[in-house]
């Protein structure tokens, strides 16, 4: 997989932009998988689409990713750095269905996900979850305990069939020791990543171009060391 160039990078940032954090997450998957059938992406599952963003992170900006988490017991705001080869491995199981409790479900994709964007509640999510990616909705069990019991099963094989579905990371607050776990959404990440660097490099257009006159195909064709050497003099 390659790295995103500056044009690549501009380009991406552009079309996504305005989209909607589901959308915007299929296109940078469309980036990362360029040999996969586009129509296909939505209906992969989450844990796929997440090791392949992370993958083109990876490539892009390098390994290291800093982050930070405010602490829910003291309200201390906590940096920390991780590695993303301290993450666990991909599954690399191709199934994308499961059978428990004699039910049969698929894992979840951006296209379940994009269907629960109207749900507000976290628990009518959950459920509403379990109803998506079941293969037959309408013959789950009507019975609120039942059913609350088949949720938590279905939840724990999900994680362990697709971990990367949602990564959890586990830290400790260095001021009053109170330990927590908090999901690592790479999606949001890598575009924040990708907006800040598109709008440096849209800076710094603006800045050699009014310089030199010279062309955005022109100042993007420079290498990221010509470009801060220029810029260097500018303004200096």
């Amino acid at each position: 997989m390659a790295a995103l160039s500056p044009e690549s990078l501009l380009s991406v940032w552009e079309q996504s932009v305005r989209r909607h954090p589901i959308d915007r997450a299929l296109l940078l998957f469309a980036v990362a998988e360029p040999h996969t059938p586009p129509d296909s992406l939505a209906d992969a599952p989450l844990g796929r689409r997440n090791a392949a963003l992370m993958e083109l992170r990876r490539n892009s900006f390098g390994s290291r990713l800093d982050a930070w988490a405010d602490c829910t017991a003291c309200g201390e705001r906590m940096e920390f750095t991780i590695d993303s080869s301290q993450l666990p491995s991909p599954p690399r199981n191709s199934n994308t269905t499961m059978e428990i409790a004699g039910y049969r479900f698929h894992l979840p994709t951006s296209r379940h996900m994009a269907r629960l964007t109207d749900t507000a509640a976290l628990e009518i999510n959950t459920q509403q979850l379990l109803y998506e990616c079941a293969a037959s909705a309408e013959t789950l069990p009507d019975d609120a305990t039942a059913l609350s019991e088949l949720l938590d099963a279905v939840d724990s094989a999900m994680e362990a069939a697709d971990p990367w579905a949602e990564l959890s990371l586990a830290i400790r607050c260095p001021v009053c020791g109170h330990e927590r776990s908090f999901a690592f959404d790479i999606a949001t990440y890598l575009w924040e990543e990708i907006d800040s660097h598109a709008r440096q490099l849209l800076d710094d257009i603006h800045t050699l171009a009014k310089a030199y006159g010279w062309s955005e195909p022109v100042i993007l064709a420079l290498s990221d060391t010509r470009r801060a050497a220029y810029l260097g003099r500018v303004q200096a």
